[in-house]
């Protein structure tokens, strides 16, 4: 497709193989048209490489951020597992969020957790918070270890955020996902990569290798879940979706 933006007169021109179509620049359609684009763009260029929570790097998408931060509100988990540590930005993130409500703890589980940033987290103000697993998280014994962890907790909710391939997602899904308390929620992240084959930095073999993959499949398989993007708590604009990393992310467990 191609796209035209047209400042003076205020339009967008989409051509494709159908023909062409214009629309007001100012208009609910026009950034639909765009927003594609943006976080394509800003994904290949490391838009979400340049954030940082209370002083740790956070390599998420802002609006995902938002997002999640409405669920955590809204569910209240007394335990926040995540796999996929890094600089340890968003169990910190998690941490934050948790004290503010008044309870909760924070796990992350990283096949490597570098030393440095164990000692950023481990010495962080939020540190009573968080504890940390390292090891793979589909090993059997650190898939144990957590659920020894969780037994005590009664709200859960999970974040997957390792390796994102569809073989290691899915089994990060099967491994996990009986935690998840009905209402709650297990994120498969970064779903975006199926619609990043053709970037620069991307790779052909995410049409299928990818998380979104991985989390449509398990749902189908698994009718407890569901694919539910939560509703935004607050929302007086008129555009249909909003800018996202995560899609066909949010496994939501049923209550009935």
């Amino acid at each position: 497709m191609k796209i035209i933006l047209d400042e003076e007169n205020r339009t967008l021109t989409r051509q494709d193989e159908n023909g062409s179509e214009t629309l007001p620049l100012y208009s609910d359609a026009a950034l639909n048209a765009l927003m594609p684009l943006y976080t394509r763009i800003g994904w290949n260029q490391k838009y979400s490489y340049r954030f940082s929570w209370f002083g740790r790097p956070i390599i998420q998408l802002p609006e995902d951020m938002l997002r999640i931060q409405e669920v955590i509100y809204d569910v209240k988990p007394d335990l926040v597992i995540e796999t996929g540590v890094a600089h340890g930005g968003s169990l910190i993130y998690y941490a934050t969020l948790l004290e503010a409500i008044g309870k909760g703890q924070v796990l992350g589980i990283d096949i490597l957790i570098r030393p440095p940033n164990r000692r950023a987290i481990e010495s962080h103000a939020l540190s009573k918070r968080i504890d940390l697993i390292e090891g793979s998280s589909t090993a059997p014994d650190i898939v144990e270890k957590v659920k020894a962890y969780a037994k005590d907790h009664e709200k859960i909710l999970i974040i997957l955020d390792s390796n994102h391939s569809y073989a290691h997602v899915m089994d990060e899904l099967e491994a996990y996902a009986d935690l998840v308390s009905p209402g709650s929620y297990i994120v498969a992240t970064d779903g975006i990569m199926r619609d990043l084959t053709d970037v620069p930095n991307g790779d052909p073999s995410w049409t299928k290798d990818n998380p979104s993959n991985a989390a449509e499949d398990f749902a189908a398989a698994h009718p407890e879940f569901t694919i539910e993007a939560p509703v935004p708590a607050f929302n007086e604009s008129t555009i249909a979706e909003a800018p996202t990393y995560w899609p066909s992310a949010w496994l939501r467990r049923r209550t009935d």
